[in-house]
């Protein structure tokens, strides 16, 4: 859980830092949903190697935490895929909510606002 907290909290902070950013795009006529998911497309891709490097590790980790694990065996499949999933979903929220916040801007109070 608090990995999912940091999670989207770093994520949302740098998506809401790149509202002047979408402010400009949207003034220059770009359209606000292909905006939106230019910044998920980064965020995905951003995620999902944090995700392979992070699976990779705690897989290679597994057996060292062997001995602390109540329950859970050290390389259970369907706990790494849910917390995987979790991070998923929770790194596409804090991308997209901030995100659709700043296309529903004007782009010149958005802008004013830097």
């Amino acid at each position: 859980m608090l990995a999912a907290i940091g999670l989207y909290g770093v994520l949302a902070y740098g998506v809401a830092q790149r509202t002047g950013e979408i402010a400009i795009r949207i003034a220059l006529g770009a359209q606000s949903g292909r905006v939106i998911s230019m910044i998920l497309r980064e965020t995905t891709g951003v995620v999902a190697v944090g995700l392979g490097l992070g699976g990779g590790l705690a897989y290679a980790a597994s057996r060292l935490i062997d001995s602390r694990l109540y329950g859970v065996a050290p390389q259970d499949p369907v706990t790494l895929a849910l917390a995987t999933g979790l991070l998923l979903l929770v790194a596409l929220s804090a991308a997209y909510l901030p995100a659709q916040r700043a296309s529903k801007l004007e782009p010149m109070a958005a802008l004013r606002q830097q």
